[in-house]
């Protein structure tokens, strides 16, 4: 949670790399303070248990790289990141978290991250990722830019590919998805051909599972 007066205080800074952290669990948002507070050429000059907090903490302290979750009640990740970033385009922004869907990287990316960690990336690549992204770096593992390069190759599905795919989450059968929709059964096997194909998979099960793991579905 954001710290109060002590928290403000720090904002002076003592000419090491200036770290702000926003995480809506209390005892990640401490262990990674103290984690940053141990380097000898890192601080801690906020903390903040939302993203509404981040933007107001970022305003006022001015630090040199934020560490953000991405999941954050009042304000997200994302949306915290395109708001520092209007008020300075130069902003460095680290996104730690535990999604990993292409969809989560790429929205993350596009709204102006400079890297995109997990919450289970090993400690000294954590510190190492804020001291690349301090120095003008971007940073992302190679996994991840790996399953963004698959998500972004892909043809992006139709708003109706994506409202089939849906009821098939749900486990809907073509009959059903077809009621639904006011659609015959034989268009929703054609829109389940081209869902097939652009997700690359061979039946209603990978769909679901590939849907899911892109961030397209919800289960």
């Amino acid at each position: 949670m954001t710290q109060g007066s002590s928290t403000h205080s720090l904002c002076d800074g003592t000419g090491t790399i200036r770290v702000l952290v926003a995480d809506d669990h209390v005892t990640v948002l401490e262990g990674l303070a103290s984690i940053i507070g141990r380097q000898p050429d890192m601080e801690v000059v906020g903390q903040a248990a939302n993203g509404r907090e981040a933007v107001e903490l970022w305003g006022r302290c001015q630090p040199d790289v934020a560490l953000l979750d991405l999941r954050m009640p009042v304000l997200d990740g994302v949306g915290a990141i395109e708001e520092i970033r209007q008020r300075q385009p130069s902003a460095r922004v680290v996104v730690l978290t535990t999604f990993d869907t292409d969809a989560d990287i790429s929205m993350a990316i596009k709204a102006g991250a400079k890297g995109y960690l997990l919450k289970d990336a090993p400690r000294e690549e954590l510190l190492a990722c804020i001291r690349k992204v301090y120095a003008g770096e971007t940073v992302i593992s190679p996994s991840l830019v790996a399953k963004l390069a698959s998500g972004l190759a892909n043809e992006p599905l139709t708003g109706r590919e994506l409202e089939v795919l849906g009821l098939l989450a749900k486990g809907r059968s073509n009959k059903e998805i077809g009621t639904h929709l006011y659609i015959g059964e034989t268009t929703v096997k054609s829109h389940l051909r081209s869902i097939f194909a652009k997700l690359n998979v061979l039946s209603r099960t990978e769909a679901v599972a590939a849907a899911s793991r892109r961030g397209l579905v919800q289960l």
